[in-house]
């Protein structure tokens, strides 16, 4: 039977980018509008097109961090060490859905799902397992969390004063990106305008106590998973970021008192010379927004730093060796285009957690790339580029004009309400599905080269014992704890959030009594309510 598909002896006529960009045969100077410095310019100068820093990869290389995190504290923490051993050079924390969404691993909505799809942290106790033997001081630590994230960076503060590390020494990055949450990703908690105020709250208080900690990773990333085209990638996560912006000086803080620590997530996917230039079109963009839309004077707030990682949507079950070749080239992209940071898939993450011997291929492949392509060598290499200069442009003006129309309905959130956001993502997965199943866009493995009868790989699996486990570990603390302390800290935790009060403050005195986690979401649940989602 000829498995080979129609497109792969006879190429189309038309060529587009997966977000729709016509590509011509052959770029010339004519297809560029300016190499003139306000487009293009040096590395480490405005608008940063060419990279945020003047050396780049030549001074440094990017932080080679490893998304990690199953079953329980102890597990998780035993991997932390592997990869570190093993070269990695920061930590990227993956927590599972009950920690995600503020429940404890004993809540009956816990049940099943305890250190499934991440690391099961319910209380100080597990966090102080999780980073045992790890010097907070001297390892930045990304948490991918959001609705709940004051209380994760409440018990990494607590965590740090354990080890006699100040918060003020302490780096790395929260996620606590709430507005994708509501579009693309669905682990949200509170209301928009509660949720707001505990990221402003967070903004305000790592400015004056934990400087080096990045206050937000905006992430577009999991817009990309939901279906978005690059060119919704970059509008959607740039309008979301201004909403922040917003929201932070509404509530009186200055603009380069908060703006150097914004951080940025975007996904790397499988097409090469959009992905360069679609971090490349970002970075522009953001110089621009945060200059001139909100005249911020300081450097750093203009400079776009961004989280890398490669694209989940883009693995697949059917053959699984072949998403190492995938991940290869998106994580290529990713650093021919900038990225300050990098996560490589493993290629058995369509099928499972990843194991042992996946992880370390994924970062190995990141080392490869670092130590012997050479692409690290020189800054920006692909600029000049016909092609990539005329799609950083194309992508630009496509975002900016996505960004002008969400700006007219009153902003991202006001977006996010209408659906506005939802519906372009979904009408955009919905063509790309058909574009698949029609064989115009072919995915190795699945609708062409096809084998029959293949062999599942070993595959990590999280036992069920876990979940009793931690919910025995969980009952123990409750009796060891001082049950008055902690009801009263969780009482100025709802004070606080009845009032207009910092909530970092009593969040951080009721994680270090034990409360538990979702004790402090519960308190802070029974004054904002729940969000319910858009029907």
């Amino acid at each position: 039977m000829d498995r080979e598909p129609k497109a792969s002896k006879e190429r189309k006529s038309e060529f587009k980018t997966p977000s729709g960009i016509s590509l011509k045969q052959v770029y010339t100077e004519a297809d560029v509008a300016s190499f003139s410095d306000d487009r293009l310019g040096l590395p480490g100068v405005y608008p940063f097109t060419r990279g945020v820093q003047s050396t780049m990869y030549r001074g440094r290389l990017w932080t080679m961090r490893q998304y990690a995190g199953f079953g329980s504290a102890r597990q998780t923490n035993e991997r932390f060490h592997y990869l570190l051993d093993q070269g990695q050079t920061g930590l990227s924390t993956a927590f599972d859905l009950p920690t995600q969404i503020g429940y404890d691993a004993d809540h009956p909505f816990s049940k099943g799902e305890v250190g499934k799809v991440g690391v099961s942290i319910s209380s100080l106790l597990d966090m102080e397992t999780l980073f045992e033997g790890i010097p907070l001081d001297r390892v930045s630590t990304s948490m991918t969390i959001n609705a709940p994230a004051a209380v994760l960076l409440a018990m990494y503060i607590a965590v740090g004063k354990k080890q006699g590390v100040e918060p003020q020494k302490l780096s790395g990055t929260i996620q606590n990106d709430i507005l994708k949450e509501y579009v693309a990703r669905g682990t949200y908690i509170y209301p928009p305008g509660p949720s707001m105020r505990l990221i402003t709250d967070i903004f305000s208080y790592c400015a004056r106590h934990v400087p080096n900690f990045n206050t937000i990773s905006i992430s577009g990333y999991h817009m990309r998973e939901a279906g978005s085209t690059a060119v919704q990638e970059i509008a959607f996560t740039l309008s979301n970021a201004c909403a922040y912006v917003d929201a932070a000086l509404k509530a009186d803080l200055l603009i380069d008192d908060f703006a150097p620590r914004l951080s940025f997530f975007f996904n790397a996917h499988n097409n090469f010379l959009e992905e360069i230039a679609k971090f490349r079109a970002a970075r522009r963009m953001w110089a621009r927004i945060m200059r001139e839309s909100y005249g911020a004077k300081n450097p750093k707030s203009w400079q776009m730093r961004f989280h890398t990682q490669t694209g989940g949507s883009t693995l697949t079950a059917q053959q699984p060796d072949n998403n190492i070749v995938r991940v290869t080239i998106q994580a290529l992209a990713a650093v021919l285009g900038g990225t300050q940071s990098l996560h490589t898939n493993s290629r058995d993450e369509a099928l499972a957690l990843p194991t042992e011997t996946s992880a370390r291929i994924a970062l190995r492949t990141q080392q490869i790339i670092a130590h012997e392509s050479g692409v690290a060598d020189t800054v920006d290499p692909f600029a000049g580029s016909y092609a990539i200069e005329a799609l950083t442009d194309q992508l630009e003006q496509e975002a900016r004009a996505y960004m002008d129309e969400i700006a007219r309905m009153g902003g991202a959130v006001r977006a996010i309400e209408e659906g506005f956001m939802q519906r372009e993502i979904h009408q955009a997965a919905y063509e790309t599905q058909l574009r698949i199943e029609r064989g115009e866009e072919i995915v190795v493995g699945v609708n062409a080269f096809t084998l029959e009868n293949e062999t599942e790989p070993e595959l990590l699996r999280i036992s069920d014992e876990l979940e009793q486990s931690a919910c025995a570990q969980l009952a123990e603390l409750k009796k060891r704890r001082d049950e008055s302390q902690v009801r009263a800290a969780l009482k100025r935790v709802t004070d606080a959030a009845r009032s207009s009060d910092n909530l970092m403050e009593p969040i951080i005195e009721a994680v270090e009594h034990y409360a538990t986690l979702g004790e402090v979401c519960d308190a802070m649940r029974s004054v904002f309510g729940e969000y319910q989602g858009t029907q």
